[in-house]
């Protein structure tokens, strides 16, 4: 009977105003809302901290792997140098070189785990100064599976001159696989953040003088230790013939018109923190302004 009386007796006491509280609802599944008010800022220092470099020590060059060395590819770095060729800054000048599928380029990395923040205040230019005129010479930041030549994947943002000048292409490649897109920025100075929190990796970047930007947001399947570092590439154009064979093309130096100058003012290196209930990878979750509170310095 009680059953039967449930719907009755639930419509009379609405319509007589009975005191009785109204039902517990059912408890919610799925992400929560983070606000602005409970968004926290990355913590700097700490293990990953002590990765950081101003770049104001010739030294600081030291903390810094070159993916040639390691993985025994072609070395593809024309210049590099700290606090010389730029003062205050990491120097790095390509030969023509690319990061596509799986072309590989230029990589100056550190071996980090687990959540991060990648931030770094970068200048590209042409050899001869202006913007770079030959097509997807792009200088930035890179995370990278190690050792995932057979099946490159890794993640990057960069600055420069894409399929048009003044571009920041942001790229997820994933067995080989690219997934570029472009978004147009003004010349100078630009601070990106790439960075990893939970199931998500993002990046975003910051004109000089202008506010955060969300560029992007992947899922993330890259495993829990990858390298952290710089990469710069110019002209895709002279691989000619050579851009439908990727073997071909890493097994050599291709001759070409290189023209791309970075200079890297800082990487500074911060740990992310995410309440359980939030989902990055949902901006009805994580909207783009708390996104940007949460994987940028505080005060940046």
């Amino acid at each position: 009977m009680k059953a039967k009386l449930a719907g009755p007796l639930a419509v009379v006491c609405m319509l007589a105003g009975c005191g009785t509280a109204p039902p517990e609802q059912p408890a919610l599944t799925g992400p929560g809302v983070l606000t602005m008010q409970n968004a926290e800022p990355p913590t700097p220092g700490g293990e990953v901290g002590g990765a950081s470099a101003e770049f104001d020590d010739a030294a600081d060059l030291s903390m810094w792997t070159k993916l040639s060395d390691t993985e025994k590819d072609v070395d593809r770095i024309a210049k590099l140098d700290v606090n010389t060729t730029a003062k205050g800054a990491m120097y790095l000048e390509p030969r023509t070189s690319t990061w596509f599928d799986a072309f590989r380029g230029p990589f100056v990395y550190q071996d980090l785990a687990g959540d991060i923040v990648m931030h770094a205040r970068v200048k590209v230019t042409g050899r001869a100064g202006g913007r770079p005129k030959r097509k997807f010479s792009l200088g930035g930041l890179m995370a990278r599976q190690p050792g995932s030549y057979a099946t490159p994947n890794w993640v990057s943002v960069t600055v420069g001159t894409g399929e048009e000048p003044g571009r920041v292409e942001v790229k997820y490649t994933q067995d080989g696989s690219s997934q570029p897109a472009e978004l147009a920025v003004k010349d100078g100075w630009v601070e990106l953040v790439l960075g990893r929190v939970g199931r998500a990796f993002v990046a975003l970047y910051k004109e000089e003088g202008g506010q955060w930007k969300v560029a992007r947001r992947w899922a993330s399947t890259l495993p829990d230790v990858l390298q952290w570092g710089v990469t710069a590439y110019t002209d895709w154009d002279s691989y000619g013939e050579l851009k439908n064979d990727a073997g071909k093309g890493n097994a050599q130096q291709v001759k070409g018109t290189p023209d791309l100058k970075l200079a890297v003012d800082y990487v500074r290196f911060l740990r992310p923190e995410l309440p359980d209930y939030a989902d990055p990878l949902n901006d009805a979750s994580v909207s783009d302004q708390v996104l940007v509170k949460a994987m940028t310095p505080a005060g940046a």
